[in-house]
């Protein structure tokens, strides 16, 4: 299921003037301190790990960390659930969200394997 309008807006606005958002999307960090909330955001020119607010998981409150554009989001790996590493980072991703990795990283390194837009004038 895709984020909300009101969630990319919210996002947007962390973001430099004119970055583009392409994909969005919660994961979650566990670690030794606990559970934590985290937004990727997907952009022309970034990929950008936005940090939620402590009750809100798609809340974004500030730029946590940002990667190149040709940094590699997956492969996706199944153990206990879903998990990318980012940065030296692994983060937990719901398996609703599995396919946007995918199309994140076919976007960026095979762009060829992507469908063409049916609607490209919307």
């Amino acid at each position: 299921m895709p984020v909300t309008a009101a969630v990319r807006q919210r996002c947007r606005s962390l973001l430099p003037p004119g970055e583009e958002i392409h994909y969005v999307f919660p994961v979650t960090m566990v670690g030794a301190a606990g559970v934590s909330n985290y937004m990727i955001l997907v952009s022309d020119r970034f990929i950008t790990v936005l940090a939620t607010k402590v009750f809100s998981r798609f809340e974004p409150a500030a730029v946590w960390a940002t990667h190149p554009r040709h940094t590699r989001l997956g492969p996706v790996e199944f153990a206990a659930g879903p998990t990318i590493r980012l940065g030296g980072t692994v983060f937990e991703v719901d398996e609703e969200y599995v396919a946007v990795v995918g199309a994140a990283d076919a976007e960026a390194f095979s762009p060829g394997d992507l469908p063409r837009d049916p609607l490209p004038d919307l």
